[in-house]
Parts: C-alpha cells; structure tokens; sequence
C-alpha cells in the first residue's frame, strides 16, 4: 500500500492465541469496513502488560493511516483499552473488545490457584486483570463490547462461572463502567472470532459507533 489510507483496523488475539486464528475476522472486517485491517501479534505469557502494550503503540504508529481502529478478542480487548491509558495517542479511533476481562476473571483466578496456572496465564493478563485493572473506559472514543451467552469452553472445566458466560468470561467480567455500548450475543469464547454476525456488528460499530439494532 503507498500513500497513507484514512482508516485501518488492526486485531488483536487473547491469551494462547496468534493473529493466524484471526484470519476470517480480519479479511470480514476489511470487506466489511473497505479498509484495510490487519492482525497484532503478541506474546502472551512472559512480557508483562507494559511491554506488550510499549509492542501494540509502535505498530498502531508504524501504520500509514489516519485512524486505526482496534478489535480486540479477550486479553486482545484488555491491552487494547490498557495501551490507550498508558501510552496515550489520538490515532486511535473506534474499539470493540470481543468476550474481554475488562473488569475481572473468576476463570483465571481459579486457574491462579495452582502455580502452573499462574504460569500459563502469563503476566499480561495478569497486570491488565489483577494488578492495575481497568476502573472505566475514558470517555474520549467510542468503545463496543460484544459479549457472548453459550456456556462451552475451557474455563468453566476448572471452576463455576457465575451465569450468562461463554465459557471462558462472564458478561459481568465485560461489563466496564464507561463504554458506549454493550451487547450480548448467542455464541461462545472462541466463536466470537468466527461468528459471522459478531465481525458485521463489530464492523458496524466500527464505522457508526453504535451496534446494529
């Protein structure tokens, strides 16, 4: 691409994930947007959240675009919206977090429990989630939530999750004081990131900071 394009997307993977498995979202969202979008990748475990946010601001910068819009699934969501509170820039445009933690994660705080959970959780989430936590989103962009309802995944295996979930987050986890919208859709954790209808509210949001009604 030559010249410098007025809008990209840029997504971005949770925990255990690569931008590979964002693939179909990705190419939905640029059809979609007729933009061009792109995926972050990130290391999920080792670096703490500083230093994957420190990652994330170079690569929004590095973008010829006028507005780089983020999507973010799960941990995605969360160094999305921590990466703005630490390292500021008005580059950024619109948000959605898809099944984020942006509040809290009774499925990582049962995996924490044991120390080869707390090992695969990595530090990331764990400074993002536990140790500075989001309060509230800041008002000056729009922010979408898309949260899911079909209780199928990996971490209501090692503990109860409080009711609606996806399997892995709870709506309540996703609720963050401050976001312009939020809604909840009928897919689980990992059928967020194919779900055909989730990648046409999120392009919707993205292009009218609102969700489809």
């Amino acid at each position: 691409m030559t010249g410098t394009a007025h809008e990209a997307v840029v997504v971005i993977h949770g925990l255990w994930m690569h931008g590979m498995q964002l693939g179909l979202l990705r190419n939905r969202l640029a059809q979609r947007c007729g933009c061009n979008a792109e995926t972050f990748s990130y290391p999920t475990i080792n670096p703490p959240l500083t230093e994957n946010a420190h990652r994330l601001r170079r690569r929004i910068d590095d973008i010829p675009a006028d507005v780089v819009h983020l999507v973010g699934h799960s941990l995605g969501g969360v160094l999305a919206l921590q990466m703005l509170s630490l390292f500021p820039t008005d580059k950024v445009g619109r948000i959605v977090c898809l099944g984020s933690p942006l509040v809290d994660s009774s499925a990582a705080r049962n995996l924490a429990k044991w120390r080869v959970g707390r090992k695969i959780i990595g530090r990331t989430l764990s400074d993002g989630v536990f140790h500075q936590p989001l309060i509230s989103a800041d008002g000056s962009r729009d922010v979408g939530v898309i949260a899911g309802s079909v209780a199928l995944g990996i971490g209501a295996v090692v503990g109860k999750l409080e009711s609606p979930h996806d399997g892995v987050v709870t709506v309540r986890e996703t609720q963050l004081s401050g976001v312009t919208e939020h809604i909840v859709l009928p897919v689980n954790h990992v059928g967020l990131v194919f779900s055909s209808k989730v990648a046409d509210q999120t392009a919707h949001f993205l292009r009218f900071g609102r969700f489809r009604t």
